[in-house]
């Protein structure tokens, strides 16, 4: 029986429109452009990072996300960025006695955004609390220092084979491979996805096999 259940964030809890979507505005290229850039560097397995530097060489990410900041263009998150499954789930497994953590590569910022959302769950930390990121081993440890449980009773939720099922299956975790957003649906058919312990298509297929 598992114990603690983990989330990736982006597109496994909330919808990265948003994001991409203030990048392309701030670097003044059509949406449908920086969104096609995006598909292209994820197809290729590449960080998606990747396409900001297709549209900017020269582009310093960490400085334009600070200028983005204090121009008020920044990160933002809010109800409407939840997938729909996201609260009944996170509390269907709470209540089934699963510590539920949320840890993920994202800023800071984003840890405070989701924590003011007020989620049904135990933990929340992002790779920029931490100052490591996935697939770097030592995020999987962070994660199961936070979890508090064996790495066999622990399950970390992802749509990314690369940064969310190979790293976390190396650190001993199981696996549910979500198969959402564009990396989670562009994979889902390879042998990397194919690898995890369970393919799952909503988080509520999670409560139905946490308790087993």
């Amino acid at each position: 029986m598992l114990r603690a259940v983990v989330f990736d964030v982006g597109e496994t809890l909330i919808r990265d429109d948003r994001g991409w979507a203030a990048w392309a505005d701030w670097l003044n290229v059509p949406r449908h452009t920086l969104s096609a850039l995006v598909g292209a560097v994820v197809a290729q397995g590449r960080d998606n990072a990747e396409a900001l530097r297709l549209v900017r060489p020269d582009i310093d990410i960490a400085a334009e996300r600070a200028a983005m900041e204090a121009a008020g263009a920044g990160e933002r998150l809010d109800e409407a960025d939840l997938y729909p499954d996201v609260r009944p789930a996170l509390a269907a497994l709470r209540a089934a006695g699963l510590r539920t953590i949320i840890a993920g590569n994202q800023t800071a910022h984003v840890g405070q955004l989701l924590r003011e959302l007020d989620l049904p769950v135990d933990e929340i930390a992002t790779s920029g609390e931490w100052g490591v990121a996935k697939p770097d081993p030592r995020f999987f440890t962070r994660v199961l220092d936070l979890a508090n449980s064996p790495p066999d009773k622990t399950v970390y939720v992802g749509d990314h084979p690369a940064n969310d099922i190979r790293p976390a299956q190396a650190a001993g975790l199981r696996v549910a491979h979500l198969r959402r957003g564009p990396w989670g649906h562009l994979w889902s058919g390879t042998t990397e996805a194919a690898a995890a312990d369970w393919q799952i298509d909503s988080l509520h297929d999670l409560v139905r096999f946490a308790a087993r």
